[in-house]
């Protein structure tokens, strides 16, 4: 009894999460998204999780289709510093930085889509992957975390850059999200996307990834004109951020 009476003096709960806790641009995301994906792993330290559809119906999401089965970074998920650095005793966890093999947690517009196609019907922002186009990785480039064309770009100032035209069908189509591009911050990760996987149980270096049939409807889906908005987080940080964030 004593033993137990020890434990439980030490037993703290999870501290309590508001919903201003959540950066005041990411609420305005959620409060004028009208598709939301949600991307849940059964921890920080997973590579694997599952992708669930929603769509807002008046005040409420409904749920679209069936979960599908994605992969996220190599070494799981870490908070995006955004959150997490300002609350550091209420976001407890890794926090995402350049060359992390962790993919972002939080809340992120999916502001483009891409792919090796020169076209895309219905989309509003898609980009055509072609030799040139590079994503900038570079966090001394004014480029940084940007996406743009070696051969229309007057002067080249990065260094390092992912190909975005790939010898492999990995990027033949993808969906940009806005993780660390707006004011980009030099070392806290770049270059962020959904893709197509290499397989079922192989992490990324930082995306979320799926099946090529999956990946192509979800690009179908987000294309449009539609706000869309990712949620990607670890199942117990969901369960705790949920209603205060009011997430679906």
């Amino acid at each position: 009894m004593l033993a137990m009476a020890v434990c439980a003096g030490f037993a703290q709960s999870a501290p309590k999460v508001k919903s201003r806790y959540l950066p005041r641009a990411d609420r305005s995301l959620l409060a004028h998204a009208q598709r939301a994906i949600v991307v849940i792993t059964p921890g920080w330290d997973a590579p694997i999780g599952t992708l669930t559809r929603y769509e807002r119906q008046g005040k409420e999401w409904q749920r679209v289709g069936d979960s599908v089965d994605v992969v996220v970074g190599k070494t799981g998920l870490g908070w995006d510093p955004a959150i997490a650095k300002k609350r550091v005793k209420v976001f407890s966890g890794p926090v995402k930085h350049e060359g992390d093999k962790r993919a972002p947690a939080g809340v992120f517009a999916l502001t483009h889509t891409f792919g090796y196609a020169p076209s895309l019907a219905g989309a509003s922002n898609y980009i055509p992957l072609t030799p040139s186009v590079e994503c900038v990785d570079d966090p001394a480039s004014r480029y940084y975390t940007r996406i743009v064309d070696r051969a229309k770009t007057p002067k080249v100032d990065w260094k390092s850059f992912e190909q975005m035209r790939r010898e492999d069908d990995l990027y033949s189509w993808g969906v940009l999200v806005a993780y660390n591009t707006k004011k980009p911050v030099a070392g806290n990760g770049s270059c962020i996307f959904m893709h197509i996987w290499q397989g079922p149980d192989i992490g990324t270096v930082g995306c979320t990834a799926m099946a090529p049939a999956n990946l192509k409807a979800l690009v179908d889906w987000v294309g449009g004109p539609e706000r869309a908005v990712l949620i990607q987080l670890p199942q117990h940080e969901y369960e705790r951020v949920k209603q205060p964030w009011h997430l679906p």
